[in-house]
């Protein structure tokens, strides 16, 4: 998990080195581009079949949802300083936490209400309001959290038929030709020293990506979940070391509130599945 934090920063700082030579539209395109290069080999070696899908419709709603994220994420990276886009992004979780009490009809804990409510006030320690705080930047990343929020609550869906190979290639594929309409208006051939720059972007991304999945399948949520704190502290080294930004104490300790209200709703859903473990059952059989 350390090691995957590490990584979304690194991608981060590539996305915000590169953003003044590539429109963020076309840093997209390249970032799902070079993505799927990265399952080509998955699919020579599994065949056609992992595409098999009753829930393309799904599939296709979640593309969408994340090339607009992606979309939002990259052009805030050019406005923002990286410690408080990583920040901002401990949000996901909370917008995950009210969509499914809302779509999915899970149940409302009065504990759960009171960690959603701390971390919202998080976001406005940082965001700032009442002082002008609110940048543009700042609510692209917002907007793209809420954004990559509802991808994964429809994620969830999908996962109860198909499997983490179908849905991850499904959302690659459907990405492609958003982030490409978006980025046509704004293209421009990228040198080769840029294409190496927008290679890296991809293979940080899918390490990033390969070792959460790997992290969440060595140890409980609860436990990997901390580490992802550390995101702040590795955008605010990058973002000092390489474009000269230093993070306010608002940043600091808005990003703390936030991180902690989601790491608690975390912990607490651990909790109540462990202790309803014939519940849990009970629901698979259903959604077989």
């Amino acid at each position: 998990m350390l090691l995957a934090v590490l990584a979304a920063a690194a991608m981060n700082g590539c996305v915000r080195h590169i953003a003044g030579d590539l429109h963020p539209f076309e840093i997209s395109f390249f970032r799902v581009f070079f993505g799927l290069l990265v399952f080509a080999p998955v699919i020579l070696r599994h065949g056609l079949g992992k595409l098999r899908t009753q829930r393309l419709r799904l599939h296709f709603l979640r593309g969408g949802l994340q090339a607009g994220a992606m979309l939002q994420f990259f052009t805030a990276l050019g406005l923002t300083p990286l410690a408080k886009v990583a920040a901002l992004q401990f949000t996901i979780p909370l917008f995950s936490t009210v969509l499914a009490l809302i779509l999915l009809r899970e149940t409302f804990r009065v504990r759960r209400v009171t960690a959603l409510g701390v971390g919202i006030l998080g976001t406005l320690i940082i965001l700032r309001p009442d002082v002008g705080g609110l940048d543009l930047g700042s609510g692209l990343v917002v907007s793209a959290s809420a954004s990559w929020a509802m991808a994964a609550i429809v994620i969830k869906v999908l996962s109860r038929t198909d499997s983490s190979i179908t849905i991850t290639i499904y959302g690659t594929l459907f990405m492609l030709p958003f982030t490409l309409l978006a980025a046509l208006p704004y293209w421009q051939a990228p040198t080769m020293e840029q294409l190496a720059w927008l290679a890296a972007v991809g293979a940080l991304a899918s390490t990033h990506n390969l070792f959460v999945a790997q992290a969440l399948r060595d140890a409980d949520v609860s436990v990997v979940m901390p580490l992802d704190f550390t995101k702040l502290i590795w955008s605010a080294i990058i973002g000092y070391l390489f474009f000269a930004e230093v993070p306010t104490v608002w940043t600091w300790v808005g990003g703390f509130t936030i991180f902690a209200s989601t790491t608690y709703i975390t912990y607490r859903e651990s909790r109540v599945k462990m202790q309803r473990p014939d519940r849990g059952v009970a629901s698979n059989r259903r959604e077989g």
